[in-house]
């Protein structure tokens, strides 16, 4: 039963190649659910999750809460401060924020808010934006990053033209795993800001040591053309419960509200929000899974190095790492042979792996595979 089921479960991922998916788009933001691996055997080291679960408070506060989930949420008193009390953890007012399902919400949105002239992305980057954007038919002009797998602020800023209209970087950069140094960023979003939109995705950012790169959150209270996302999806580990929030000024905030995000902070769910504001709380939970993911890391970045493979310096909870001599499909083989899930890139100067920061057990089922490949 469980062959049969896990055979099932794979013919399922590879049938929705026909609704326009990849394996490599499948072990992103539509991978495999943990349970799933856990039960059939397959390792979910594909959609940047946070394996260590919510924290224990959220789920108590969710237990809690159950027996008003008949309501909804703004007729729920422990809720009534819910947007305030967000803010103000990430010191800001509640007219900065507007509340989103994930932050993938807010990105899609705003390609669509934004859909004349052109918006700079870095290349490789997170698609959500990037990808909505060339559907509607925006210009999307993709700026390479440098060799070190770092955005190309000066080149991104070179690109920006009358016709620019936002100019998108992901610090912590996702695939990549590399970040942009505080100053630095500072200076491009202060200058690029004077010509066009900047939006920052944040959404790695617990992962990050703030002495090498912090928020640019501060920078919106007196500048309108910086657009900030956050999610917790990550650090706070709730991808299936749907959180995130856009962070401006808040006369942009307010156009927002009024235009395509009307509808996006009732969206969020009660039992969502009770399981935000536990979280917010506990912080033993987030440094115990930041330590978890950093010793996951370092052992996963060091037995690779072993075998002379070149890992981008990770600030993140996945690594990213080119594939040497593979060709193929590797995600692909992954799943189908060895029932590991993770996202390959096939890229003009070759193929590449992002793998997702599972438990150290998982790393080292996962590296036990790959050196089995490599032997």
């Amino acid at each position: 039963m469980t062959s049969n089921r896990r055979d099932w479960l794979k013919q399922s991922t590879f049938a929705a190649l026909g609704l326009g998916l990849s394996l490599r788009s499948l072990a992103n933001e539509e991978g495999l659910p943990r349970q799933f691996g856990s039960e059939l055997g397959i390792i979910n080291l594909g959609s940047n999750e946070n394996p260590y679960g919510i924290s224990p408070n959220a789920k108590k506060a969710v237990s809690d809460l159950l027996g008003e989930a008949n309501r909804y949420q703004y007729n729920i008193a422990s809720l009534k401060n819910f947007k305030k009390e967000v803010a103000a953890y990430y010191k800001l007012t509640p007219e900065q924020i507007l509340l989103t399902p994930g932050s993938g919400e807010g990105l899609n949105l705003l390609a669509r808010y934004y859909p004349d002239g052109n918006i700079i992305i870095g290349d490789p980057t997170f698609m959500i934006l990037p990808r909505t954007a060339k559907t509607i038919g925006t210009t999307v002009v993709e700026v390479p990053l440098t060799a070190g797998k770092v955005h190309d602020l000066d080149a991104m800023m070179k690109a920006i033209d009358e016709k620019t209209k936002l100019v998108y970087i992901c610090n912590p950069a996702n695939p990549t795993t590399t970040i942009l140094k505080t100053d630095a960023l500072k200076n491009f979003c202060e200058e690029a800001s004077k010509k066009t939109v900047v939006v920052l995705d944040e959404a790695y950012m617990d992962y990050a040591d703030p002495t090498e790169t912090q928020t640019m959150l501060p920078l919106i209270e007196k500048n309108p053309n910086i657009i900030i996302l956050r999610t917790f999806s990550k650090i706070h580990a709730m991808a299936g419960m749907r959180m995130g929030f856009v962070a401006a000024h808040p006369s942009v905030i307010e156009k927002f509200g009024a235009n395509l995000f009307a509808n996006t902070q009732f969206c969020t769910s009660s039992l969502t929000q009770t399981a935000v504001l536990a979280s917010l709380k506990d912080e033993t939970h987030r440094q115990e899974s930041k330590a978890k993911n950093a010793a996951a890391r370092k052992y996963t970045m060091d037995e690779l190095k072993k075998m002379n493979y070149n890992v981008a310096d990770s600030h993140t909870n996945f690594l990213f790492f080119q594939l040497k001599n593979f060709k193929g499909d590797f995600a692909k083989e992954m799943l189908d042979k060895h029932n590991i899930l993770l996202r390959s890139y096939d890229r003009k100067d070759g193929n590449y792996c992002r793998v997702s920061l599972g438990t150290i057990d998982e790393m080292k089922q996962f590296m036990k595979i790959f050196k089995e490949k490599n032997a």
